[in-house]
């Protein structure tokens, strides 16, 4: 994910200083995925150098508000209508199985079942997250967790025909 687009998506909504970047960040995540408030700070300056963002002036200096500018609309607009690739082939698991399956892994069961534990505590974790939204007010994570299980459920049937695959090649 990128956090300048997610800044810029802040800023776009109206001027913010970085503890109410973080903040809205968190919230908007519902705290799924940690913000470092020095990660904040750095994408602010590369935003600022990069002329996407510019501080506002005359204002208190220890929460110096930015503002998004013109060209800061523009990236931002122009990186929603993007595509995003998604390469199976850097997958990190995909990509131990291919390395197992070349050195005839013994433990080819255990990494299989290890992987599969896994994936079912996510299944539960967001499950468990999803029950807790509200149905209106979190309409969009409950999409994305929505697509998060379908992609996990696939990932276990995916599993599921590694493991009836001879483990030798």
């Amino acid at each position: 994910m990128s956090i300048k687009h997610a800044i810029l998506g802040f800023l776009y909504q109206k001027p913010r200083h970085g503890y109410e970047i973080k903040t809205e960040f968190e919230q908007m995540v519902h705290k799924q995925w940690p913000l470092n408030t020095g990660q904040i700070y750095t994408t602010m300056d590369r935003l600022v150098r990069d002329l996407l963002a510019e501080p506002l002036e005359g204002e208190d200096q220890d929460r110096k508000p930015y503002k998004i500018t013109v060209k800061g609309k523009k990236e931002l607009l122009d990186w929603l209508l993007q595509p995003v690739e998604r390469s199976l082939f850097k997958d990190e698991f995909y990509f131990k199985l291919l390395c197992a399956k070349q050195i005839d892994f013994e433990q080819w069961q255990a990494m299989i079942d290890g992987q599969k534990r896994l994936l079912l505590m996510s299944v539960l974790e967001m499950t468990a997250l999803k029950n807790e939204l509200d149905m209106e007010r979190d309409a969009a994570m409950i999409l994305l967790l929505e697509g998060s299980l379908l992609h996990l459920e696939a990932d276990i049937k995916w599993l599921e025909l590694a493991e009836s695959m001879p483990s030798s090649s």
